[in-house]
């Protein structure tokens, strides 16, 4: 019985599995993305295996997280100062979001997906309330408080989606250096 083999895939399946736990933290607004680098981290650093990851996928890996996070705060922000928001609404619609996340993750008991579903929806919404309640603050019109509280929920959304798609890089890229190497 070759217990290196054993060994290497039952590392592999471990870090698959954490991995894949992760990128879902992402749609939680949490960082499923460092967390996978994290955790590639901890790999390279207990093992010695000849195939698998390696420390060039981990650089990649750190690359791709950050641009993720890059892309998730630059399009949430983006959208809503085309339409002209003050930064008070950018600053409340980013943390009344991070906020409505974590809220919304107990909005719908359906284990797993009702978390994730009610994650998104409390960004959204969080997103949405931030931005208009700080043109609010200002005394900005009702109707352009609504375009600008729409314009930072959709980029918030598409920012969410960005850094998932980011993330689904990293899982996959991570994934298949463990047949190709």
């Amino acid at each position: 019985m070759d217990w290196t083999l054993i060994s290497f895939w039952s590392l592999a399946l471990l870090l698959i599995v954490v991995n894949a736990g992760s990128l879902v933290l992402n749609l939680l607004l949490l960082p499923g993305n460092w967390l996978m680098v994290a955790s590639l981290t901890i790999y390279l650093l207990g093992t010695s295996f000849e195939r698998g990851p390696t420390w060039t996928i981990l650089i990649i890996s750190v690359a791709l997280a950050a641009l993720g996070e890059l892309l998730e705060l630059m399009l949430g922000s983006a959208k809503a100062a085309q339409k002209g928001a003050s930064r008070r609404a950018m600053l409340l619609s980013l943390v009344l979001s991070f906020v409505g996340s974590i809220a919304g993750t107990f909005l719908i008991p359906i284990p797993v997906v009702g978390s994730v579903i009610g994650a998104i929806l409390g960004a959204a919404a969080g997103a949405f309330g931030g931005a208009w309640l700080g043109e609010a603050w200002i005394g900005t019109e009702m109707t352009r408080r609504n375009e600008i509280g729409t314009a930072a929920m959709s980029g918030r959304l598409i920012g969410m989606i960005a850094k998932f798609a980011i993330g689904t890089a990293i899982f996959a890229i991570q994934l298949v250096s463990f047949i190709f190497r």
